[in-house]
């Protein structure tokens, strides 16, 4: 303890670090002794900009001297115009205070350990220029967009369908409508689209297939959650549009990234762009998640580890890096200040940028602890359950955990708040099949033996015996695809036909009508377990990647929505809107309760391929007209007849067409490859 003090000492005197005493250093930053002598909770890190007046702050505890750097430009060529010394202050945090506003001024710091000069970004950053190099002094409050102060999320649903969408993916294809200088970048979705091939009717006297953000308002989503932007690293920001990223290579977490801005010189540009994105989604009736990715840095070089050498990177018991996340280095959280900087992290994009919900990357590689910690912080500023928290609960490879953590893994769903959820792989895979093998189908595409699990994925694995148990069904995201490995059309193709067919690409973008009938039976079925709802973007007009399963670095033709393919699939489109519709007026399926699970009744295997159950739909907040719902799946390739209760019931969704309430008799047909969703009118039962 002693020992330690001393060298704590020596750092806040700024004196040289003998070698030993390095060692030790380098050793103790590891232990929970370091976290109690060292931790900072305060949340002024970074820069503070205000008329008159900047102050910067950088948490380096192991630094003998740090000096701020200051320059006119993000060139990474330009020398400092200006250089001043930081002052240490307790528990490792170094502080400046200059009487002049520098709003626009680029900077960056220099930190001496041991006569050794680092030079880094910071990390606490809100801006930074051309690629990330160098950070960018902000008064926030001039890179607000007209009206943004008055900017709020739309009025929380009963619940929520997620699509999830990248930026430049939503408007790159030259039919989206979108002007070409606005094409992949934030302002695609801040202007009507133009005239394009994707708006053409499908036949005569139909309407016209919009697109942009038109599109996504017809389709009835109440959230999209966009793939990360914030400031990620591989591509040049002032390069060309043939590069492509999906962003999981975090550089700067505090800032938009630069690539989907219409200028990358000046750092104000891409933080007005983005809020003016989220601004235009809110305005559009819809929240917004943000994919955010603490779970490892682009590169293990990172601003924090330049900041706090050997603190921020999770390492073996020999010294190397810790790779759960199979990208070379894994973010140690569990240890105070890393927690701090995500937590403060989250809040600051919640606050600033009005995000409505965050998404975690390799949530395996977290905490329960923190992640709670992050529910906890966001229900008390912003109310219970206000914002939507879910992630990946898994992980690459192993990693180690700081002591007394729970890695937050599937396994450990017990430990999370009810209010976070987390992707369910047994319901994608069950339905679909197994996505790290092509051929491997699922249920709807000729799966055996797999009725049992289908019925326990209608309560969102609620009433499952053998497997993990989630507390409620609003732990549970339900989907059946994502950015990662093949589209669902992919899948289906790559399991419904022989492999020399598939050479040809034309064939992925024919909607043939087998694979529209299945496509349709994988649809109803995760829209009909408990559960939150999630499908990837256009997923509902036959998305093919041409069956690349892995398109992170691909080209952005492989990559974008071909908005022309809304037409010839716009049988699909319309399905996908009517059960979006009909989602959001079934409270026995959107009620997350941690009895919700009790709804469900008469769960019934007919045959090989077939199952139904019923469904106990009553709500007296509702107006839904149908006190109980009847849901049957057929994968058999072959009808079945099923006689239904008594009462008078409706077809609300069949193979054909969804929130289509056409007239039942006492039998309900599901069709090969076909389901069946019925509602029975009720009979006044509030009044029981």
């Amino acid at each position: 303890m002693c020992l330690l003090r001393r060298e704590r000492k020596m750092v806040m005197n700024r004196r040289g670090i003998s070698g030993e005493t390095r060692r030790v250093m380098k050793e103790f930053v590891y232990t929970e002794e370091f976290d109690r002598l060292y931790a900072y909770d305060g949340k002024d890190l970074g820069v503070t900009c205000a008329p008159g007046c900047t102050c910067f702050k950088l948490w380096a505890p192991l630094a003998e001297e740090v000096e701020l750097c200051l320059y006119h430009g993000d060139d990474s060529r330009e020398k400092a115009f200006r250089c001043v010394k930081l002052e240490p202050e307790e528990r490792g945090v170094w502080s400046l205070t200059l009487e002049e506003e520098l709003h626009g001024i680029y900077y960056d710091f220099q930190i001496c350990r041991q006569g050794v000069l680092t030079r880094t970004a910071d990390p606490y950053a809100v801006g930074c220029g051309c690629n990330g190099y160098r950070s960018l002094v902000v008064d926030l409050k001039k890179t607000d967009p007209e009206g943004f102060s008055y900017d709020r999320a739309p009025q929380k649903t009963v619940e929520n369908i997620i699509y999830e969408l990248h930026i430049k993916d939503f408007s790159y294809d030259s039919h989206s409508g979108i002007p070409q200088k606005y094409r992949g970048k934030y302002k695609a979705f801040t202007v009507e689209p133009e005239a394009g091939a994707g708006r053409e009717a499908s036949s005569a006297g139909e309407e016209p297939v919009p697109t942009g953000m038109a599109y996504l308002k017809e389709l009835g989503i109440t959230h999209v959650h966009l793939l990360p932007f914030c400031d990620y690293g591989w591509l040049d920001e002032a390069g060309d549009d043939s590069q492509f990223n999906w962003g999981y290579d975090p550089v700067n977490y505090n800032v938009p990234e630069g690539s989907y801005a219409t200028e990358v010189h000046d750092g104000t540009v891409r933080i007005r762009e983005c809020k003016e994105m989220i601004q235009a989604f809110h305005q559009a009736g819809i929240r917004v998640v943000m994919d955010v990715v603490y779970n490892h840095t682009y590169e293990a070089d990172s601003w924090l580890e330049r900041s706090a050498p050997g603190y921020f990177c999770r390492k073996l018991p020999d010294g190397t890096l810790s790779d759960g996340s199979a990208c070379g280095n894994d973010l140690a959280a569990g240890r105070a200040m890393v927690d701090n900087y995500i937590v403060n992290s989250v809040m600051y994009w919640a606050r600033e940028y009005h995000i409505d919900g965050f998404r975690f990357d390799l949530m395996g590689l977290l905490t329960t602890e923190l992640m709670n910690r992050i529910r906890q912080e966001l229900d008390r500023e912003f109310g219970p359950g206000e914002k939507l928290l879910y992630g990946e609960p898994w992980r690459a490879e192993e990693s180690p955990m700081e002591t007394g953590t729970h890695a937050a893994l599937k396994e450990n769903v017990e430990y999370l708040d009810e209010n976070i959820a987390i992707f369910s792989d047994d319901t994608r895979d069950l339905i679909k099949g197994a996505v790290f093998y092509s051929k491997d189908p699922g249920f709807v595409n000729g799966g055996r033996l797999l009725e049992d699990q289908v019925l326990d994925a209608v309560t969102g694995w609620r009433d499952n015996v053998d497997g993990f148990r989630p507390r409620s069904c609003g732990q549970i995201i339900n989907y059946v695809s994502a950015h990662d490995n093949l589209t669902l059309w992919d899948k289906l193709l790559f399991t419904l036909r022989e492999e020399g067919e598939l050479k040809d690409q034309a064939v992925f973008l024919e909607p043939h009508r087998d694979v529209l009938a299945v496509n349709k039976l994988a649809a109803l079925m995760y829209f009909t377990c408990q559960g939150h709802i999630f499908f990837q973007a256009g997923e509902e007009f036959g998305r093919t990647k041409f069956g690349d399963e892995n398109s992170f670095r691909s080209a952005p033709e492989v990559n974008m929505l071909r908005w022309e393919q809304t037409v010839p699939f716009r049988e699909l489109v319309e399905y996908y809107k009517g059960l979006i519709a009909l989602r959001k007026n079934l409270p026995g399926l959107y009620d997350k309760s941690a009895k919700a699970f009790e709804r469900i009744s008469g769960q019934t295997i007919h045959r090989e391929g077939v199952v139904s159950f019923l469904v106990d739909n009553r709500d007296p907040a509702s107006d839904c007209p149908w006190d109980t719902l009847f849901v049957a799946y057929n994968a058999s390739g072959a009808a079945c007849r099923i006689k239904l209760p008594k009462g008078d019931w409706e077809i609300l969704a069949d193979h054909v067409q969804a929130d289509c309430r056409l007239p039942a008799g006492e039998e309900a047909v599901a069709v090969a490859h076909g389901g069946v969703l019925a509602g029975r009118r009720a009979a006044d039962w509030r009044r029981k």
